[in-house]
């Protein structure tokens, strides 16, 4: 196993199947009286967040305390990085309390990497600026695994603002190797030049949602991030959602057996309606309930003694 989680890249297909077969055993757990495990007792895991999370940091927390890990919880506002404390120091203050893992998410792209550099103790990232998200990619492709039954052979469209989204960069990696065909879908505006041919050679572009509908067996509709821009990317917000947003009439397209997913949170009505995020074939909630399930492995993996 390795040692920090931090890119999609970092998983080849045996290292993510072991963390989605792990992850399969730790949902076993959630349906237990007693949900929790003593796998990492005497551990502690320290989530720094540097940017708002809701899903992802409640995600790590309760994953941890599952595995009975001594948790704590560092927010940069009310800290001493409110004072002008840099990443560096900061990640010295966590060695010296003998931090076991650290789960960053940071609004600079390459922070994790920079801390692993200063802890000894494993590092996951939990988004990076606009580059990664890699258990966000895990617990995506957890879902799809859990609801079709394969990721080998799988069309994935993911769609919308590919451009600011760490979600999308991690979901290609992964899903490139794990055998699944990527296709990026939005307005020339939010996918940058090339990215497919970086990310992964296999990953297709295309600027028609309808055009790839009825070839798709997931959907992944992406937040637009309009706290990111600074200019201006498609006309208006109804212009968006007429072309690229996912209603009814669209997800009538789809084969029978296809889901959709958001990573959330959702903008309901731009990018997805509320018909669509309530219907039976949405993931939404079930990615949430998964996410717990996939983290717990991470940490597992990584502290549990596979590499100690």
């Amino acid at each position: 196993m390795i040692r920090h989680l931090l890119s999609g890249a970092d998983l080849d297909a045996d290292t993510a199947t072991q963390i989605l077969d792990t992850a399969a055993e730790m949902a076993a757990v959630a349906g237990r009286e007693v949900k929790k495990l003593p796998a990492l007792r005497g551990r502690t895991v320290v989530n720094l967040f540097y940017e708002d999370s809701t899903r992802t940091r409640i995600s790590f927390e309760a994953a941890a305390k599952r595995l009975s890990a001594d948790v704590i919880n560092f927010s940069a506002k009310g800290s001493s990085v409110a004072k002008g404390e840099s990443l560096k120091d900061t990640a010295l203050t966590l060695q010296a309390m003998g931090a076991d893992a650290v789960v960053v998410r940071h609004p600079a792209s390459g922070a994790p990497h920079r801390l692993a550099a200063w802890v000894d103790g494993s590092v996951v990232n939990a988004g990076d600026g606009t580059h990664e998200h890699p258990t966000q990619a895990l617990l995506d492709a957890y879902t799809m695994r859990a609801r079709l039954g394969r990721l080998a052979g799988l069309s994935v469209a993911v769609v919308g603002d590919v451009l600011h989204s760490r979600v999308a960069r991690s979901n290609v990696l992964l899903l490139s190797t794990l055998g699944a065909k990527v296709t990026l879908v939005g307005p020339p505006t939010l996918i940058p030049v090339d990215i497919a041919a970086a990310l992964a050679p296999d990953t297709g572009v295309c600027y028609d949602l309808d055009a790839v509908l009825p070839s798709s067996d997931v959907v992944m509709m992406l937040r637009v991030q309009r706290e990111r821009m600074n200019d201006s990317y498609f006309p208006s917000a109804r212009e968006y959602a007429r072309r690229y947003g996912l209603d009814g009439p669209r997800m009538g397209r789809l084969p029978e057996h296809a889901i959709v997913m958001h990573p959330g949170p959702m903008n309901r009505g731009m990018e997805i309606t509320p018909e669509v995020a309530d219907s039976p074939r949405s993931t939404i909630v079930e990615q949430v309930a998964n996410g717990v399930s996939v983290r717990m492995a991470v940490l597992y993996l990584l502290l549990g003694g596979n590499n100690r």
